[in-house]
């Protein structure tokens, strides 16, 4: 485990991810606390994207891989399962830190007083950790199935960055609706009870377990 971390986990990764969350809770504005998960998830997740990508094709790059392929096949894909699991780990420490910086740094409105305010802000926080997990853990797998696919993680990135900027958009809330990818970016606040916006965080767990199971098959083919 503590070899997957050193690949998976260099200090450069380390460092640009809390860089970037440090610097989004710096510049981007919000007036209450209801608006962080929605600052924070949709950066969240390209940033995931971005990190997990090289998951596997660093081995391919550093030539690691023709002494992997000595290994068996299920020894492979559970050492790529394990990096998936450490990196998400890493980043949903990094998105709860950042949720912390924007109290921090910006001191936003927290509604309702004492401790029933107190009490809402704990819940709001469970909920946006829950939403950005599961954020995290889908575009972090779809970035590397699409590495490995084309053994190259730009193409990762930049297949992931073009399925961002769909979902991520007035179009994508217009047509996809509760089951958009960022359903929670684009829930209402007004309505703290409406709970539809699962159905988009449900289809990131349906086609992320998707990806999961497809991903082996795809590095045994690939190499």
């Amino acid at each position: 485990m503590i070899y997957e971390m050193k690949i998976s986990l260099p200090f450069p990764k380390q460092a640009y991810a809390v860089f970037f969350v440090v610097i989004l809770s710096l510049v981007r504005g919000v007036t209450c606390s209801d608006e962080i998960g929605i600052a924070l998830e949709a950066p969240v997740a390209i940033l995931a994207a971005a990190f997990c990508a090289d998951t596997y094709t660093q081995e391919v790059v550093s030539r690691r891989s023709e002494i992997q392929r000595l290994c068996p096949m299920i020894k492979r894909i559970n050492s790529v399962y394990r990096r998936i699991v450490i990196q998400d780990i890493f980043l949903l420490s990094v998105a709860a830190a950042g949720y912390g910086l924007f109290f921090l740094f910006q001191n936003p409105e927290i509604d309702g007083t004492g401790s029933s305010g107190l009490e809402n802000e704990a819940c709001r926080f469970l909920v946006y950790f829950a939403a950005v997990a599961v954020t995290i853990g889908f575009w972090g797998l779809l970035s590397n199935l699409l590495s490995c696919l084309f053994r190259n993680m730009w193409m990762g990135i930049g297949g992931c960055l073009l399925l961002w900027l769909i979902t991520n958009s007035s179009m994508g809330d217009r047509y996809l609706g509760a089951w958009n990818l960022f359903s929670y970016t684009f829930r209402s606040l007004e309505n703290s009870g409406d709970y539809t916006w699962l159905y988009g965080k449900t289809a990131c767990i349906g086609i992320g377990v998707i990806a999961a199971a497809v991903l082996p098959k795809i590095i045994e083919k690939r190499g």
